[in-house]
């Protein structure tokens, strides 16, 4: 059995999906450990409701960024975890941090990457008249919102749609991919290998894969 981390900092419905996969077998792993950098967030009433360990670690409390990551791998270290889930975890992360987690650390984004790295995305994409919008899995690096990306998920832009419309649609294709990408690194289907992803033939994906929905 597989051990997963995941770092969350709001809501957390991203690892409920996971939460979920991962109790009913589609994942074969555990989740050992959920880390939170904000207190009193819906994410680790999440947890609660999986009866996952969690810890709050505030950013706030250490003096500089590299502090506070070394705080993060401190505890995570320890569980020698297969992979480390970023689900909406909103902090940048220094050069240390990633290289430690080398080829186990993945990042889920709401855009289609390269485009709209950082915050704001579906709003950015609404004001620029995109036709498309969706989001993408990836393999951290030490760059913001990059790293070699393992698959996208798409959507037509209705543009007389609010951006909360907006954003409700996009978490469902988080919810429908990231459990199954999670599901195939556990089974080993899916690698990183210097910075090129790899797929075995049973994996879900493969190279340049999107996937386009209608929700």
């Amino acid at each position: 059995m597989k051990k997963i981390v995941v770092l969350i900092s709001g809501g957390g419905s991203n690892l409920e999906a996971i939460a979920k996969a991962c109790q009913i077998g589609n994942i074969p792993a555990s989740i050992e450990l959920v880390i939170s950098n904000q207190p009193n967030v819906k994410g680790l009433e999440r947890a609660q409701k999986f009866h996952l360990m969690s810890k709050v670690i505030e950013h706030q409390d250490f003096n500089s960024r590299e502090e506070f990551d070394l705080a993060l791998l401190e505890q995570i270290l320890p569980i020698e975890p297969d992979l480390v889930v970023l689900a909406g975890f909103m902090r940048i992360l220094t050069n240390d941090f990633t290289k430690a987690l080398s080829g186990k650390l993945i990042n889920i984004h709401p855009s289609l990457l390269p485009d709209y790295p950082g915050l704001n995305t579906h709003q950015q994409a609404i004001e620029n008249g995109d036709l498309m919008h969706g989001i993408s899995v990836h393999y951290v690096s030490n760059e913001l919102d990059s790293g070699p990306i393992i698959t996208q998920g798409a959507l037509k832009i209705d543009p007389a749609q609010s951006v909360a419309k907006l954003i409700n649609r996009i978490h469902k294709i988080e919810h429908a991919i990231y459990p199954k990408v999670i599901a195939d690194i556990a089974k080993g289907y899916i690698s990183l290998q210097g910075d090129q992803v790899k797929f075995a033939a049973e994996s879900n994906f493969g190279p340049n894969h999107m996937e386009f929905f209608n929700v």
